[in-house]
């Protein structure tokens, strides 16, 4: 378990920004083979097998809190990436639909759900 704040808070960054950019890199991949307003929700089931592999393998927390917090700390961060890179410089007017909804709200749900059951597990085994 990591205890060590710094390490905690780089890991959070770090695996928020690269699981915000494998989704940015296969919005621009997919903007060639997939119609524009299907986008999101092609790239939505690539995002929820990613982010929960690092959720189970690579993100450690000694507490359900932690992961509540991991989860508003990725959705601050996807909210402010998406308005720079997708809103702002893309100059993407009509970026906020459903689907972008939709990604919002699983990226605080599957950190707090998969650390709910990691904790969970946690228990059961002391028990």
């Amino acid at each position: 378990m990591e205890t060590d704040k710094k390490k905690i808070f780089l890991n959070t960054v770090l695996w928020g920004f690269l699981l915000w950019l494998f989704g940015y890199v296969l919005g621009i991949v997919f903007f060639v083979f997939v119609p524009k307003e299907h986008i999101g929700w092609a790239i939505l089931p690539f995002g929820v097998a990613a982010t929960s592999w690092v959720l189970l393998k690579k993100i450690q927390r000694e507490s359900f809190g932690c992961y509540v917090g991991l989860g508003v700390f990725w959705v601050i961060m996807a909210l402010v990436l998406d308005y720079v890179f997708i809103v702002k410089l893309l100059k993407s007017t009509n970026y906020y639909k459903l689907d972008v909804y939709t990604y919002y709200i699983l990226t605080f749900i599957l950190p707090v759900f998969i650390g709910w059951k990691k904790i969970k597990k946690v228990e059961n085994d002391k028990q």
